[in-house]
């Protein structure tokens, strides 16, 4: 039963946020009096902050399954990006995007676990960019931790966008320059270049 709550809270507050359900709308969908969701979350504070935590766990096996693909930077940011897509997909939002709107009328626990999951995002994509940037596979230039952060804004604000028309395309074309920007400019031998062919 409580893995099925969690299920309908995490729906409810990716398509209308934390605030706008109570416990009489899950009850209602599972056919269940709000005691037995008590049984299981005490209160919505409790539901809170075992949904922030399911989802953060989610997003963070996600993310080591890009790193276990033995993929290049530019591919991981890539693959990074079709995690939110997915979710677009389904006709929703970031669950943890969505909290944030409402981040000054959640409990301080779910606050701290909303922080805690950006800056878990944000320091993996520092590391990511990183090593992009050691392998010559990314730009040089701005630091990894203002990259990744703008990787984060940039694609939290793009699926925003993209929410009211009802069109994942608004999406893609937010991150497409934002990620394409980062790809460093293919190395090109200059020794080679200027050797002449030799006759046959």
């Amino acid at each position: 039963m409580a893995s099925q709550i969690l299920d309908v809270a995490e729906r409810l507050v990716q398509q209308r946020g934390f605030n706008g359900f109570s416990y009489a709308d899950i009850a209602a969908e599972l056919h269940v009096t709000k005691a037995a969701l008590h049984y299981h979350f005490a209160g919505k504070a409790e539901l809170g902050d075992a949904l922030i935590a399911r989802y953060a766990a989610r997003f963070a096996a996600a993310l080591d399954d890009l790193d276990a693909a033995d993929l290049d930077a530019p591919a991981k940011l890539e693959g990074y990006a079709k995690l939110y897509l997915e979710v677009l997909r389904n006709q929703r939002m970031c669950m943890c995007g969505m909290l944030a709107a409402e981040y000054q009328t959640l409990p301080e626990r779910m606050q701290t676990a909303v922080i805690d999951f950006f800056n878990a995002n944000e320091t993996w994509l520092e590391r990511v960019v990183e090593q992009g940037q050691c392998a010559g596979t990314l730009r040089q230039g701005d630091s990894a931790r203002d990259i990744a952060r703008a990787i984060v804004g940039g694609f939290e604000g793009a699926m925003l966008l993209a929410r009211p028309y009802g069109d994942i395309s608004r999406f893609q074309a937010g991150v497409r320059p934002l990620l394409a920007g980062l790809v460093a400019e293919p190395r090109i031998n200059h020794r080679a270049a200027r050797t002449p062919l030799r006759r046959r």
